[in-house]
């Protein structure tokens, strides 16, 4: 290295000199900094090995005061710093000696060169033992090895029958679930244990849903593993679902971000499924017509298409076209940006009612609103997708609920014989009430 004056401004050489090296200049500060760390820390050799490829492992605390710690790359052996007063209080003075023990842990991205047994201090570290996997309380090491592979059997035997995605990542998680529950899936009495456990709790994790899916999840490892057993009962109440005021939701709507809102709007007008309305494609979307097609449904539903708003069009055409899905991310972190966006709105509303607003609020919503203008709940079942009309009856009582009696609900009423008049007064938008012998009685709302 050779000392070289720099220019400053106007071509004047600066005051202080620096040191030109490889790499270019070098400020002298940084040289002196250097020189002086290198003669008060000299490096430090392993005494097991000899390798000075010694790392600073952190501090320990002792009874003497702070002893810096030190890692050898080499062989792994993890020592205290000889040349501290504390360590030679310690081990000279006293002649005490340092123990040490291995524990097992995972090599992070390291060369393999690089031992990843660590060597830590019993003194300081009495409630560490050897980590290994623990295996499943009642079930020995082996026969745990044998149900992680029969998971697999039944992952892949899902997908052999066609299951949806969902419906996989949904079974595998309860049968996860009773894993993490120490049951013994090769025992149904153990997984009976498991349930009524849970069941008894005073705040059970598991709600009616979730233990009915696993219950149906066990019944299907056990059908595939030629098992049998008898199934608890599980009841489950279906609950009507909150449904909110136009108002709130398109103040929801109107708080949102800009993808949120096109999603959320995207859910009021076409009464998607959530998972459904991420899965959609630029493909699908008809500018020029407004129309949205869906032929990817949730759930074993029927595909079907909607004539929607520009607003709607707009909305979505504004997101960036980066990929061929719509919208971009994943569907939880979508959701934990809509529950963030709630809650600022109801604290700023003071609106309590808004904690309540879902993504699968809004179907509830449309098909609500749906009934209550047409009062012909196979359109809506057709709107909705379902294939089981029991499914959108629940609706009627809603609407029935919500809104009363309307006393403006008049009805034009014809009653005929003759086909061609049947005929013609359903193109006109009569609808097919009952028959009584002959006689076809339809009508039609005024």
């Amino acid at each position: 290295m050779v000392e070289a004056e720099v220019q400053g401004q106007g071509g004047f050489p600066r005051a202080s000199k620096h040191i030109l090296g490889k790499s270019g200049l070098v400020g002298k500060s940084d040289q002196t900094v250097r020189a002086a760390r290198l003669s008060k820390e000299p490096q430090l050799r392993c005494p097991e090995c000899g390798s000075a490829k010694t790392w600073k492992d952190g501090i320990r605390d002792t009874d003497l005061g702070p002893v810096q710690r030190y890692l050898c790359r080499s062989c792994g052996y993890r020592f205290s710093d000889p040349n501290s007063k504390q360590a030679q209080r310690q081990f000279n003075g006293s002649g005490m000696s340092e123990h040490v023990e291995t524990i097992h842990t995972k090599k992070l991205k390291s060369s393999p060169n690089i031992p990843y047994n660590r060597q830590i201090c019993v003194r300081r570290a009495k409630n560490l033992a050897v980590v290994e996997n623990k295996p499943t309380m009642g079930i020995s090491p082996q026969q745990s090895e044998i149900v992680k592979g029969k998971l697999l059997e039944y992952a892949f035997y899902m997908q052999k029958q066609g299951y949806a995605k969902d419906t996989i990542s949904v079974n595998c998680s309860c049968l996860r679930a009773l894993l993490t529950n120490n049951a013994n899936l090769l025992d149904p009495e153990s997984v009976k244990e498991i349930l009524a456990k849970e069941a008894l709790a005073k705040q059970p994790t598991w709600g009616p849903n979730r233990r009915r899916n696993i219950i149906t999840a066990y019944t299907l490892f056990l059908k595939i593993n030629g098992l049998q057993w008898e199934k608890p009962k599980c009841k489950v109440t279906r609950k009507f679902p909150f449904i909110p005021t136009e108002q709130e939701i398109d103040g929801l709507i109107a708080g949102s971000g800009k993808k949120n809102a096109a999603f959320s709007q995207l859910l009021k007008e076409t009464a998607m499924r959530p998972g459904e309305a991420k899965r959609l494609q630029w493909i699908n979307i008809d500018s020029e017509r407004n129309i949205i097609t869906l032929n990817d449904p949730e759930k074993g539903s029927n595909p079907r298409m909607w004539k929607v708003s520009q607003k709607l069009i707009s909305m979505i055409n504004g997101l960036p076209k980066t990929s061929e899905q719509i919208f971009l991310g994943s569907l939880k972190s979508m959701k934990t940006t809509f529950i963030k966006t709630r809650k600022r709105l109801a604290a700023n509303l003071q609106n309590p009612r808004l904690h309540k607003i879902t993504f699968y609020t809004f179907r509830h919503w449309k098909a609500t609103t749906l009934y209550h203008k047409t009062k012909d709940i196979q359109y809506v079942q057709q709107f909705l997708g379902h294939k089981d009309i029991r499914n959108t009856m629940i609706y009627i009582n809603i609407e029935h609920t919500i809104f009363g009696t309307d006393a403006n609900d008049e009805f034009s009423v014809r009653v005929t014989e003759k086909p061609e008049e049947i005929k013609s007064l359903l193109e006109v938008g009569y609808d097919y009430v009952c028959q009584k012998e002959n006689l076809v009685f339809l009508r039609k709302r005024k």
